[in-house]
This record gives C-alpha cells, structure tokens and sequence, in this order.
C-alpha cells in the first residue's frame, strides 16, 4: 500500500524548491504519493518560513489541525521543516508534542533516516544541523514531466543554485536559520539544468537567498561567479528562457549587467529588493548601499535593457523610521518607477539586532504609510498593464486558468499572467499572446501563433 504525503509550504521559493526536493527523498527512499489533501495523508509537512511573525504563528495554527487529524488516525506522521523548525526546534516539541520529527532546511535530505528513528524509538526526532550543501549530494532528481510525483511545474522549474546567506541585515533570521552563503558545485548546478531540460523544462530560474552572491567551484578548482554561471546556462540548448531570485543589489556586477544587453534568453524582468528609500534606514538595515547607488544600478540595467521590468520589496516602519524616511521611499519610488513590489509592516524577528531596537512609531501610522507605498505602486502596476495593450508577448502556457477551464493562464517575459482561450495541448509549450487589456495583477489576451 502507498504511503501518501501531504506537503505544505510558506514563503519563498526556495521552499517551494526544498518542498520538492522532499518529495523527491521521499518517494525514492520510502515509496511516498504526493497528494493535496492532507486528511487523506498518512505523512504531513509543514515546510516553514520565520521571515514575518504571521507566517510563523500559522504554522502553529495548521499544526492545532493536523493534531485532529490525528486523534482520528493515530499512525498519521507529523513534521516541521525549514527555518521556524531551524529557529525554534525546540519550541516546536515542548509546544506541539504530537510532532514526530523537525529538520532543517539542510537537513531535508534526511527525512528517511528520521521518520525511521521516530517509528523505532518512538520519541520525536529532530536535526537542525547545517551540513554545509551535502543535501545537494543526496537527493534524487527530479521526476520527468507527466509522470506521477513529478516535481516540475509544466515547462518551468527551479534550480538552488546556493544556500543561506552572509549579509546580516539587521532585520534578517535567513543566517541564523540557514547558514552562511554556501555555493553548489558549477558542474553539480548545470547537470541538474541538462537533466530538466532533457525532460522538457524550458524555462530555468536559478535560485538563492542571494543568488547572484554566486562563487561556485568547477571541477578544475576555479572558482566562477554568478555572471559566468548565468551566461552557460542560457547557452545550454534546451534553455528558452532563463530567470533568477532572490538578488541583491550589492552582488550586480557590471558583468552581470552586460549581460541584459548580450543575452536574449536572459528575462528582462528582474527582482531586486531596495528595502527602503532613506540612507539612515538603509544603514540601520546594514544593507551595504545607499538610495542613490541602488539607482545607479537601475540606470546601468535600464541602459542594457531599457524594457527591463524592476520589481522589488518593501519594508515600513523599521524602527526609528521618521516622515522624512518614509518620505525618501515614496521618492525612490517614484523615481525608480517599480513594475510591482512586495511590502509590510516591519516585523521584528528574536535573536535579530532590529528585534532591539526601540520602536516607537504607533502601528496606525505604519499601516498609513504602508497602504500609501501600495497604492502608489499599485498605480504604476496598473500603468505597466495598460502599456502592454496591443503588443504581442511570448508566453510560457503553465496552468488552466482558475476561473475558466476552457482559458490558459501564461507568463510573459516580464513576469505578467496573462489568461487566454487555448487548448490543455499547450501546456508548458511558449505561443504568441496578443495583449487585449489588463487589471492591475493580470492581463486578457488572444492566441497569435500556436507552439
């Protein structure tokens, strides 16, 4: 009889791509199905994210459910993973008793060996190591598009190229919960691409908490840098398009850069987080740069691109953020001209320097100066829509549309969902789209030529 796994996964995409590589240790090491109802699972996972204070209280909440499930199904195996399991293991057992393992983000690859303990001893078992990138060494590839437990997406999928990071923004648990910045192999990296390409993948987006802090080593012994690395891949055959995230604006290199200018397959839609607007809050954040070196970066992407699409992240009310600040940021908006952005309330995070820091800016002044960054955004988002109205865009077909079975729902170039008729024959194949209108988040559009 198989053993059904559930999987839930918070935040970035980094855990969407260790959720994968779950699934993939498990279904090799122990015979695991993936499936999407968890009262039906005899696994539950809970693959966490600490970056904000709400995601982690969540994941308490579906644990409170997951213990029901439980009480009704006593052999039902429960498991936290990823950095609130790395932050508070601990905290996990005393406060949930009923989970049977916690594991780390590095120590994913480790789960076989865990639930076993847990079925031999019968204690809760956890292990939130950082066993630098020895994970990348023993999970199992992916399995080929239309095959049941694939963990590709239809014609796109996400390569790690790079765990943890060095940085220390004050603001920032992803050191403390998972490590610091440790580079896979290059060749380790484009044997995975050669594999996902050869099973159909088209579009590759490389993934990072800083991935373009890139410094991986060949099997000569030289070290290469993200510029490199982003340059053979896009040369790879089977690569059509090439995406990266997340990256940071201290690690774009003029290299980099040029790239804009020399490589088609390289997107031009690029996420670079700012942060804030204001040097002071900048420097709090220990962010390495100042308002006007972040725009200088844009100009020199702009210049080998000038369609390049800019998304960023926001955050509102660090502490000690005065008018003037947040009055600094509505001018780099406005200056930059974002494409879309993420933005929230300053959260503070235990055991980080800002979590110190005082805080005395009353949470309805945060609130106000948050739906003012929203709404300005959401204008320019609005404006990047309309402008796209009558062109034709080259479109990779993901998904049925959710609100209609008989439309697919695409991404263009510069990461916009478009919705159009076509067939299910489509999927993961890249057509021409004519853009007939758009809303702020979507676009409508008409098949111009079929894949």
């Amino acid at each position: 009889m198989q053993i059904k796994l559930y999987i839930k996964t918070y935040g970035c995409q980094m855990n969407e791509y260790d959720s994968d590589k779950m699934a993939d240790v498990l279904r090799a090491g122990e015979g695991m199905v993936l499936i999407d109802n968890a009262e039906e699972a005899d696994v539950i996972l809970f693959n966490t994210c600490s970056i904000r204070e709400k995601a982690e209280e969540k994941v308490f909440s579906d644990l409170g459910r997951a213990r029901i499930l439980k009480q009704g199904k006593p052999g039902l195996l429960i498991g936290v993973g990823g950095c609130v399991a790395s932050q508070e293991g601990d905290t996990i057992i005393k406060r949930a008793p009923y989970v049977d393992v916690v594991f780390g983000p590095q120590t994913l690859h480790r789960l076989p060996q865990l639930i076993a303990a847990r079925r031999a001893s019968g204690k809760p078992q956890m292990d939130i190591s950082f066993p630098e990138i020895e994970k990348f060494d023993h999970v199992p590839k992916s399995v080929p598009i239309g095959v049941e437990g694939a963990q590709t997406t239809h014609g796109s999928a996400f390569v790690s190229i790079m765990e943890g990071c060095s940085k220390y923004c004050t603001y920032c648990v992803v050191p403390y919960t998972r490590g610091e910045e440790m580079s896979r192999p290059f060749a380790d990296v484009l044997r995975e691409v050669e594999s996902l390409t050869a099973q159909g993948v088209g579009e590759i987006t490389l993934l990072g908490q800083n991935v373009n802090a890139y410094q991986g080593v060949t099997e000569d012994g030289d070290t290469v840098d993200f510029a490199f690395l982003v340059k053979v891949v896009a040369a790879m055959p089977g690569v059509q398009r090439l995406r990266y995230t997340t990256s940071h604006p201290r690690e774009m290199s003029q290299r980099l850069i040029d790239l804009y200018a020399t490589t088609p397959k390289l997107a031009g839609h690029l996420h670079l987080p700012v942060q804030s607007g204001s040097d002071r809050v900048l420097a709090a954040m220990k962010r390495g740069y100042t308002a006007l070196e972040y725009k200088s970066v844009v100009r020199k992407l702009r210049a080998a691109r000038p369609d390049i699409s800019i998304t960023s992240d926001f955050i509102i009310g660090f502490p000690g953020e005065t008018d003037a600040d947040f009055e600094a940021t509505m001018k780099l908006i406005d200056d930059v001209g974002f494409d879309a952005s993420f933005s929230f309330i300053f959260s503070p995070r235990p055991g980080t320097p800002a979590a110190e820091m005082a805080d005395d800016t009353p949470y309805a002044i945060k609130m106000e100066r948050l739906h003012r960054v929203q709404a300005r955004i959401a204008e320019l988002e609005r404006r990047v829509s309309d402008a796209m109205g009558g062109s034709v865009q080259r479109v990779l077909v993901e998904n049925i549309s959710r609100k209609d079975a008989r439309e697919l729902a695409g991404r263009t170039e510069n990461n916009r969902v478009v919705n159009f008729a076509g067939s299910s024959g489509m999927l993961g194949r890249y057509v021409d789209v004519r853009i007939l209108s758009g809303t702020m988040h979507t676009l409508r559009g008409e098949l111009v030529t079929r894949p």
